[in-house]
């Protein structure tokens, strides 16, 4: 049977009134995701079945709520034996339709219980958005972490921060040391001492509590060798996307932004339509902190963001350079692991055995190539753009030949 948009809204439309209206538009929104007409029908079917459960129930549409959905569910489980996999795709579908009606203002938001750390959590996020202006992946960190903390101190009761205690902390870092490596467990620590600074800005908690947050040791001095991917399997990797399918245009874009540019993953996902020069051939690329860079955009990197945007990037008013191959169409969120899948699919494409499977081993394998190429650690750091010069002093390992030239010969060996 042939599925088209047109047959999806006659679909909606039998039902008449208002509910009709709104389901039509529904099912323009889903044509504007860009899902496709086959499941846009299926959708439908499964909207139009809710609409007529709520008028047998006397309940508009408007007035639509998760527990409403879950209760349509369960009549039609008690009318007839439905597969696991039926209901799930059902409440995908009604789940859409509860998000398309949320946006418009059509019915009510979720209502979903919230706790007092709940609400802590959320003003803390606030405060590293609105006044230390943190990456989102920061954010997040942070916050998951001061609600461990929260959740630990105070479970389900009033949280009243006025009744913290160094003995607190301490006892959460240790506990948290327990099943996590120390460069973690620091992560932990930097999470905690922003929490509380925090807490002292309100007033909530003594001057001084943050010096109570114990330190980790974790030696600077000795830092781990970067697991750099060398330069062949790079290679293989991105000889793996195929230049015939949108998917692997954008793939074979981003591996070469990584190995060519050295990007993080969160500036590839950051990259907009906007920050493309290309009459100079330059990139602006939005690092750590909000820092603005530009860069000079190699002719290879060029020619595949050119090929991608020209016959694999969907149509969308989105403008983020890179976006999803599914729908709902849209850029990559900040945060995710999207550039990440890129670089394992791409490995396991290549059959590459790489030192480990994420996407800042190109980053490495480029600053790896630079000083093998006799570049200085600070032309390095600038490329990089590291802010400390103790961040680039890493790499002076890498290269083992000439560390080699320069070993002491151990007493009694042979030379």
């Amino acid at each position: 049977m042939e599925h088209t948009y047109e047959i999806a809204d006659a679909r909606v439309r039998v039902i008449g009134g208002t509910s009709a209206e709104h389901l039509s538009s529904f099912v323009k929104w889903l044509s504007a995701q860009q899902y496709s007409e086959g499941y846009a029908c299926i959708v439908a079917r499964h909207a139009l079945a809710l609409c007529r459960w709520c008028e047998g129930h006397e309940a508009g549409i408007e007035s639509l709520t998760d527990k409403d959905i879950e209760r349509f569910q369960r009549s039609r489980a008690r009318r007839r034996s439905r597969r696991p996999e039926t209901r799930r795709q059902e409440r995908k579908a009604l789940s859409l339709l509860l998000i398309f009606l949320r946006e418009r203002g059509l019915c009510a938001a979720s209502t979903a219980d919230t706790t007092a750390v709940d609400h802590v959590t959320a003003e803390f996020a606030q405060h590293l958005r609105g006044n230390q202006g943190l990456a989102e992946a920061t954010v997040a960190s942070y916050t998951r972490l001061c609600r461990q903390f929260l959740i630990w101190r105070f479970g389900k009761a009033e949280v009243c921060l006025h009744e913290l205690r160094p003995s607190d902390s301490i006892a959460f870092v240790q506990r948290e040391s327990r099943r996590m490596a120390p460069p973690a467990v620091k992560g932990v620590t930097n999470a905690l001492r922003s929490f509380l600074r925090f807490c002292e800005f309100r007033g909530e908690v003594t001057a001084g509590l943050v010096a109570s947050v114990p330190s980790v040791a974790t030696w600077t001095t000795t830092p781990p060798i970067p697991k750099a991917i060398s330069a062949d399997h790079a290679q293989r990797a991105i000889d793996s996307c195929n230049p015939l399918t949108a998917v692997g245009l954008r793939d074979r874009a981003v591996l070469l932004l990584l190995a060519r540019l050295g990007l993080r993953a969160c500036e590839i996902i950051r990259l907009s339509l906007d920050d493309i020069d290309w009459d100079h051939a330059q990139l602006c690329i939005y690092g750590k902190g909000g820092r603005q860079s530009l860069l000079p955009m190699p002719t290879d990197v060029g020619t595949a963001v050119a090929a991608y945007l020209q016959y694999g990037r969907p149509a969308c008013g989105d403008r983020h350079l890179f976006l999803r191959s599914m729908a709902p169409i849209r850029g990559l969120l900040d945060g995710s692991d999207g550039v990440g899948s890129i670089v394992r699919y791409a490995l396991e494409r290549a059959k590459v055995d790489a030192p480990h499977r994420g996407s800042h081993q190109f980053r490495h394998a480029l600053a790896a190539h630079m000083l093998r190429q006799g570049a200085s650690l600070p032309e390095i750091g600038k490329v990089l753009r590291h802010r400390s010069p103790q961040t680039t002093s890493i790499y002076a390992k890498v290269d083992l030949d000439a560390l080699r030239t320069i070993v002491m010969t151990w007493p009694g060996s042979a030379r």
